[in-house]
């Protein structure tokens, strides 16, 4: 055992796509690439461990020798680019004509572009750099590909990240020889077109979370209203009324009571354009017809929104835990002693608060449970070990189970206060009786979807039945075998 661990960790045996040891090939394909930042580290290390024999190119290969693996051979550019079919330049824009020394021997062979660009770049350059790079080098074949990959993915391998890469090029022979060396590597290539479609790739790693812009405005909108009327409710009326300040319930107390009415709304907002769907197709007879745009997008960003809805129960769960050790609780609870003991009752007990608050807690922590659980699956690492019914279960199927215990949990908190009229400040209804309102009508939709003149009704449309078309047929005898067919 010391022999072994005395011996280099990466020295003509290295790390390959599974994460195992395995012996370079003799007769390995040969890559160059020209760079020796650290994304062309990573990715000399990702194509020896896929079996790749790797030539790294730099401007001085003595000083950046040790900083990659040894089974790869590190020498002056243009050494580096002599037998190599495939040459990847690793280098920013700026150093492209730093190459055109190189231009008779690169002449023929295939450059893969995998620099990005910043926002400014991007914005003052009206050509990508793979065209740019094209336009230096005529007579080689650019394609463009690597680029939304980080040095991290690379090195660590494509196990429960990203693994599409986008690839373009003018010439079809260059893209298939690309595209089986991003196989090998344990990725999965994606054919973007021709070249020109070099600035919509550079531009996709340029996009902070472009699906959650719209479902973040959103839930940042949610929080300001309601936190807004809560503060109205809670803080302002007592101070205008009373003259009592209550402005220390901003940091915590609002901001908890905000919270959990944002994730109802949003849990609420997740299946709410499915019923909207349904309702078209009801009408339209047929699911053929597209929906409206907007609907379209609200469809898929129903992931979004139910994460968001999650994180803010989780806070709102832990803000409830928090609670206790505040110090205005222990105040309340000092002063409603002292009130007690001032009243001479020794025995403070309301039967009918404590069930109310033990349905609620239970309520509550079986909604965020199944929410949980929601969340959890939609991980890319979890939805893709589930089958098409067992996703569809968990995400429809219990995604109402938790909408239905999250009114439950509403309705018991509120309990009879919504026809109290202490409760109405400035004439403002309770802050649960708002959040009530689509929650409540996307759960009665739904139950109206369950009778059997529109589920029967629905069924065949999601079949492929068209109330005007040439498609006519009849759903099997047995209902319950119908309900169970895919809805396409």
């Amino acid at each position: 055992m010391s022999g072994e661990m005395d011996k280099p960790l990466i020295s003509r045996r290295l790390v390959d796509s599974d994460g195992s040891l395995a012996e370079t090939p003799s007769e390995a394909p040969k890559v160059g690439i020209l760079g020796s930042g650290d994304f062309a580290r990573s990715l000399v290390t990702r194509l020896v461990g896929s079996g790749f024999s790797v030539v790294v190119g730099s401007r001085n290969p003595k000083r950046t020798a040790g900083l990659f693996p040894s089974a790869a051979q590190v020498t002056f550019q243009a050494e580096a680019v002599d037998s190599p079919d495939v040459i990847f330049v690793a280098m920013f824009r700026e150093h492209y004509s730093s190459l055109c020394g190189l231009s008779d021997q690169l002449a023929g062979k295939i450059l893969v572009d995998v620099s990005n660009p910043t926002e400014q770049e991007h914005l003052r350059h009206r050509e990508s750099n793979a065209e740019y790079l094209a336009s230096l080098f005529p007579a080689c074949t650019v394609v463009k590909a690597f680029n939304v990959i980080s040095a991290w993915t690379l090195q660590s391998g494509p196990r429960d990240g990203n693994r599409q890469v986008p690839i373009c090029s003018d010439h079809p022979d260059a893209k298939r020889a690309v595209s089986e060396m991003v196989q090998a590597m344990g990725f999965m290539p994606v054919d973007m077109g021709s070249l020109v479609s070099a600035r919509e790739v550079e531009a996709m790693p340029l996009r902070l979370l472009p699906g959650w812009k719209v479902p973040a405005l959103l839930a940042l909108g949610l929080f300001i209203f309601f936190y807004v009327y809560n503060f109205v409710r809670d803080v302002l009326q007592p101070y205008v009324r009373d003259g009592k300040s209550k402005f220390y319930k901003l940091p915590v107390s609002v901001v908890n009571t905000t919270l959990p009415c944002v994730a109802y709304v949003l849990l609420s907002l997740v299946y709410l354009p499915g019923v909207l769907a349904a309702a078209l197709q009801l009408r339209r007879g047929t699911k053929y017809r597209r929906f409206p745009d907007w609907l379209d997008h609200w469809l898929q960003h129903r992931k979004q929104i139910g994460l968001l809805s999650f994180f803010c129960a989780a806070l709102h769960a832990l803000y409830s835990f928090c609670l206790p050790l505040s110090r205005v609780n222990r105040y309340e609870v000092v002063n409603l002693a002292l009130k007690q003991v001032l009243a001479n009752k020794s025995h403070l007990w309301i039967e009918e608060e404590v069930w109310r608050m033990e349905i609620y807690l239970s309520l509550g922590v079986l909604a965020l449970g199944t929410l949980s659980l929601l969340a959890v699956t939609s991980l890319p690492s979890i939805a893709n070990s589930l089958n098409w019914r067992e996703f569809s279960f968990v995400q429809s199927t219990l995604g109402f189970v938790a909408l239905v215990l999250s009114t439950l949990h509403t309705l018991t908190y509120g309990w009879t206060r919504a026809f109290e009229d202490s409760h109405y400040k400035f004439y403002l209804p309770p802050t649960f009786t708002l959040t009530l309102l689509v929650p409540c009508v996307v759960i009665l939709a739904k139950g109206l979807f369950l009778l059997p003149c529109f589920s029967r009704r629905l069924s065949k449309i999601r079949r492929g039945w068209e109330k005007d078309g040439g498609v006519k047929f009849t759903l099997p005898m047995d209902h319950a075998l119908a309900q169970k067919t895919s809805h396409v």
